[in-house]
């Protein structure tokens, strides 16, 4: 509430400090928000294509895997992927974007030469090597597509903070800030307008006394003369 300010200049000077800073920080994070705005763009078409790319793999994978199953048969299927013995390995890193820490994920082990996969190369058949491939690039798309969507999550969150920030302080704190100001110089108006008819009345009184000082003298001057014989 503005009547709760005392209206003093020390007051005024304080809030328009604080306002300026205030505009100041609103231009910063409207500048950041429309940067993040930008860059969150830019992930999100990235992230349709990736999505887009794994929901193809996992089609392919899906009919690779079919297609083993009514030709190889379930045992047998079943065997290839047991056989696996160095799982996909996972590690994080992390980047700075406008200020936002995303992820970045590092995977290796998923892509494996016949020989590395466990099931032997007599034992196979094309059908599960063919398989095998397409989960690979599934696995691929998929930790690709965590990424990009784990930094979207995280980007989004900090625009929507920014945008809660950059909204208070331009319909919260800057707005009551202003009416502070304006209360502050208001109340310093009628001061200085009282002061002043104060200040008016003191010397239209201090005029009045040294009139009728001056009147008194000049009465006792008179008085004092001589009166002359006719």
């Amino acid at each position: 509430m503005a009547e709760d300010v005392k209206p003093t200049r020390k007051n005024l000077m304080a809030i328009e400090d604080r306002i300026e800073l205030s505009e100041r920080g609103h231009d910063t994070l409207e500048q950041k928000r429309d940067g993040l705005i930008m860059e969150f763009m830019d992930i999100l078409d990235q992230a349709q294509d990736i999505r887009s790319e794994l929901d193809g793999d996992y089609e392919t994978a899906q009919e690779k895997l079919d297609m083993a199953r009514a030709m190889e048969g379930d045992v047998a299927v079943r065997g290839a992927a047991a056989a696996l013995k160095e799982h996909p390995e996972l590690t994080t890193q992390s980047k700075n974007i406008m200020g936002v820490v995303v992820p970045q994920i590092e995977a290796s082990k998923v892509k494996k030469p016949l020989d590395e996969r466990g099931y032997g190369l007599i034992g196979s058949s094309a059908r599960i090597d063919e398989t095998a491939d397409a989960y690979e690039e599934l696995i691929d798309s998929i930790i690709l597509a965590a990424e990009v969507e784990t930094a979207m999550k995280k980007m989004l969150e900090e625009i929507e903070t920014t945008k809660r920030r950059v909204n208070a302080l331009e319909f919260k704190l800057l707005p009551d800030l202003r009416e502070n100001q304006e209360y502050i110089e208001q109340k310093l108006e009628e001061q200085e307008r009282e002061e002043i008819f104060r200040l008016k009345k003191i010397k239209a009184k201090k005029e009045e006394e040294e009139a009728a000082e001056r009147e008194a003298e000049e009465a006792a001057e008179a008085a004092e003369q001589p009166v002359s014989a006719d």
